[in-house]
């Protein structure tokens, strides 16, 4: 086991098996590996439960070192080198840092000695300010809802800032009467009012010179104190109440606030000018809902702060911590923290599960409601494909876990990834905005061929055949023109409808039209390339639409699909003409409807 000690060194963490893949010993540490990872047995066992995709079965026997790229089911990226002697594999891991991570490192700071649980890119950049702020003193605006950290925030500052070894005074502005605050922030001298303590109060502004002030619920002060806060932070000088003395303070001021100080200031409720002097530098917090994957790692500080408070030693199955990161959080990290408060203290086994969470804490899986994607007739299949890419990009987006994004669709994690991957891949495929109006498109054509196909499925194959006996006869054509043109005039953006028939030379003669179609009935129809492909597949049996094309009328997108008798045999086909004008409205509206900006 020399390679053991040596590998240990150099990676991460280290897994020992059998080369029939049983598990001989695990060690080392790292945020891809649970704690629990020596109750599996074998390495096969282990990659089902930890990797999207196992590399056990992909060894080769004759290689001594492999290296393989995993991904874990809560998105972390792993580099796999295998290695073998003669009785066993050693299989060697090392955590990729995502690239936003290491474009930070060189100004990092280390939060892990405290309660700042930084572990998505959202809080990275929340980080990232954090630091530049308390290096230089700035005021600082913390937004956010009501428990998303705010508090935390402030004390990170002054722990990694030039005044951690300065005083923090925190003051709670919406927590203590408007009468009695006054006196709180700016203290008062004895005899000041009646009942004033004697000896006099210093208050909070001199209490944090050469220190940090820490607002919090800045937004609830009223009209009257804010103007006093504001001559305060202006000139850095306050006068106790009841006093002519005024004192120097040195402070950096840190104000946070749940309510949206714009719409307050918008309304009165909110000083203006004390508005831009607090919102020098504004972090923006993000809510739990927008970092699930930081879940894990809070629940995991919350057990070891309670198990200390309480002297148990509990822990949360893998199935537990997917349950609750699949929750909606709406109180945030306070609701979490409450919550996991509550399961310790109401447990009754070393081990907390999902069912027992069930028990004490019901379910309530967040929905999102967005508008209609389908507001067209369309086959079936297509539909059923849209929504489910729909519902995969909003279930990623949400949990950012291949693993809980299964969880809440009710799917199995191979079928998430391997349907996940294709959608990736398909937005992918192009560079910038070429890459956006393809995807666009794509939607924009499913529109317009399911309107092609139900169309078709409504025209009469006697009406068809009636007109193809003569097209010199406009008695015949007459009830198919009728129907397209009132096409025509219900559908915006319609130039033309038509039938076409197709010789058994191949020649594509014109059978009957909208109104103003541009040729003739029993006239030869020659277009581009583009239209004259997605004809002859209509002629097959498959319908189509085309890319943008140019003709001597104008710039057209077209749609085309068969025409079948009572029989199942192609007649002739139908085809639609868009105008370029129409396209690009239609692309605008879908970027709208999807977020995709053009």
């Amino acid at each position: 086991m020399e390679w053991k000690s040596v590998l240990l060194q150099i990676y991460d963490y280290l897994i020992v098996a059998t080369k029939d893949g049983h598990i001989c010993s695990a060690n080392g540490e790292g945020a891809a590996f649970p704690d629990n990872i020596s109750a599996y047995k074998t390495i096969n066992e282990l990659e089902i439960k930890l990797f999207t995709e196992g590399v056990y079965s992909q060894i080769e026997t004759g290689l001594e070192k492999q290296v393989f790229r995993q991904t874990t089911w809560m998105g972390l990226d792993v580099l796999t080198t295998v290695f073998k002697d003669q009785n066993h594999f050693y299989f060697a891991y090392t955590h990729l840092v995502p690239s936003y991570i290491e474009r930070e490192k060189t100004e990092s700071i280390d939060f892990k000695s405290s309660s700042f649980i930084v572990n998505s890119q959202a809080m990275q950049e929340v980080a990232s300010k954090l630091q530049k702020v308390a290096a230089v003193g700035v005021t600082v605006l913390l937004l956010g809802e009501s428990g998303v950290g705010k508090e935390m925030a402030a004390k990170t500052i002054h722990r990694i800032g030039n005044r951690a070894d300065k005083p923090f005074v925190s003051i709670n502005c919406g927590a203590i009467p408007e009468n009695l605050l006054e006196s709180e922030l700016f203290g008062f001298v004895d005899g000041a009012f009646t009942g004033a303590k004697r000896g006099g109060v210093e208050g909070k502004f001199r209490q944090a010179h050469t220190g940090i002030l820490f607002l919090d619920e800045v937004g609830e002060l009223s009209l009257s104190l804010q103007v006093k806060i504001l001559r305060a932070l202006e000139e850095r000088v306050i006068t106790p109440i009841g006093s002519s003395q005024s004192y120097p303070v040195d402070i950096q001021v840190v104000a946070a606030t749940n309510r949206p100080l714009e719409e307050a200031v918008a309304k009165g409720e909110f000083r203006e000018d004390l508005y831009y002097r607090l919102n020098v530098v504004p972090v923006m917090i993000p809510p739990l809902r927008d970092r699930v994957e930081e879940i894990p790692s809070l629940i995991q500080h919350f057990i070891q702060k309670f198990n200390a408070r309480y002297h148990k030693e509990i822990s949360f199955s893998p199935d537990a911590l997917d349950y609750l990161c699949l929750q909606p959080w709406p109180g945030n990290i306070r609701e979490l923290e409450n919550t996991v408060d509550r399961l310790i203290v109401l447990s009754n086994d070393s081990v907390i599960t999902s069912s027992l969470i069930e028990q004490i804490i019901p379910p309530k899986f967040p929905s999102r409601v967005t508008s209609p994607m389908i507001s067209q007739l369309m086959p079936l299949q297509e539909a059923v494909e849209m929504v489910e890419e729909e519902l995969i990009t909003m279930a990623m987006d949400q949990y950012k876990s291949v693993k809980l994004a299964s969880n809440i669709l009710g799917i199995s994690q191979p079928t998430m990834s391997r349907k996940y991957k294709k959608i990736r891949e398909m937005q992918n495929n192009g560079v910038g905005q070429l890459s956006k109006r393809r995807i666009l498109e794509e939607q924009l054509n499913k529109h317009l061929r399911s309107i092609t196909v139900v169309t078709a499925v409504t025209i009469s194959p006697e009406e068809v055949r009636n007109a193809m006996k003569d097209t010199a006869n406009a008695a015949l054509q007459a009830p198919l023109s009728q129907k397209f043109t009132a096409i025509h005039q219900q559908e915006g953006g319609i130039k033309w409808v038509y039938v076409f028939q197709m010789q058994p030379d191949g020649k594509v003669l014109h059978v009957a039209a909208s109104n103003d179609f541009v040729i003739e009935p029993g006239e030869e129809y020659i277009g581009p390339p583009e239209m004259m492909k997605v004809i002859y597949e209509a002629f097959k049996g498959k319908s189509g639409v085309t890319p943008l094309y140019e003709d001597e009328y104008g710039v057209w997108k077209s749609s085309a699909a068969p025409l079948y008798d009572e029989f199942g045999q192609i007649i002739a086909i139908i085809g639609f003409d868009y105008s370029e004008e129409y396209v690009n409205s239609e692309l605008q509206r879908l970027s709208k409807q999807l977020n995709i900006t053009l």
